[in-house]
């Protein structure tokens, strides 16, 4: 296992701002770790991946652009509703070099606030991926998507994911996605985290969500869950992967939830490092 973490991201040019904000998080979470980022793409710009290769050497991380391979996707269903995009996750393991052996996925709605070291050595006992369940705000949504997709295990959050890569090459076809795909498009409600669910929900290691994958929304129902255990100083403690999930999201006029001043603080350190 390489000693360096290595970090994938899949976005357009909507989400360079909050790439940029979780690259600062994970600097500030992470001090010493020599950090790759690779990214999967389809349409930034040269101007665009050369600011982030700015911020990336201010932090002293490695990018690594990877333009996707358009004829990979030349059979691939694709609509507004189903981008290109959403298959970028699950296609890493054929998209990235095959000297790359695991990968940590995270979204560009996330703060890393602790290290990332212990899921990056995490023994995935076989699995092709480590994900979390989002159970702490109710019981019932999990065994809603259960139901819905007919699944006997948690519904997995897509947003961070710890992935074998070998294994992907193993086991991950893409036209049998794209099949999948075509033929299941009315159940896809959350297009490439169904996907993930329907298609290798058993190849999922479970992770603990209050430290990998902490919906930002749930403050109170993970507190309520641990007996007044989880509480903040518990939270800034322990918690490695604090997500925004939802549409209402830290970086949009209005946002009141408790950890918007958090954010706040790592989008006024991303400003001060490289002003625009």
């Amino acid at each position: 296992m390489s000693s360096d973490l290595s970090i994938l991201v899949t976005l357009n040019e909507h989400y360079l701002p909050q790439l940029e904000v979780m690259l600062t998080s994970l600097h500030a979470s992470n001090p010493g770790e020599n950090v790759s980022v690779w990214l999967i793409h389809r349409s930034l710009t040269s101007e665009q991946l050369a600011r982030l290769e700015r911020r990336c050497g201010l932090l002293g991380f490695s990018l690594h652009p990877v333009t996707a391979d358009a004829r990979l996707f030349a059979d691939a269903p694709l609509t507004r509703q189903y981008p290109q995009e959403m298959y970028y996750r699950l296609l890493a393991a054929q998209l990235l070099p095959e000297e790359m052996h695991r990968v940590i996925y995270l979204d560009p709605d996330i703060l890393v606030i602790n290290p990332l070291r212990p899921l990056w050595e995490l023994d995935l006992a076989g699995n092709l991926f480590a994900a979390a369940a989002h159970t702490g705000k109710t019981e019932l949504a999990n065994s809603v998507n259960q139901v819905r997709l007919g699944t006997d295990h948690d519904y997995f959050n897509s947003g961070v994911l710890l992935m074998d890569l070998d294994a992907g090459r193993r086991w991950i076809n893409p036209e049998t996605l794209f099949d999948f795909t075509r033929q299941h498009a009315r159940e896809l409600l959350f297009p490439d985290q169904d996907l993930l669910n329907m298609l290798y929900g058993s190849l999922v290691l479970p992770l603990d969500d209050a430290v990998w994958n902490y919906d930002a929304r749930n403050f109170n129902n993970y507190y309520l869950r641990s007996g007044g255990d989880c509480d903040m100083d518990w939270v800034f403690a322990h918690t490695a992967v604090l997500h925004f999930c939802g549409k209402a999201k830290p970086w949009k006029p209005g946002y009141r939830r408790r950890f918007g001043p958090l954010y706040r603080h790592y989008m006024r350190l991303t400003q001060l490092a490289m002003p625009d």
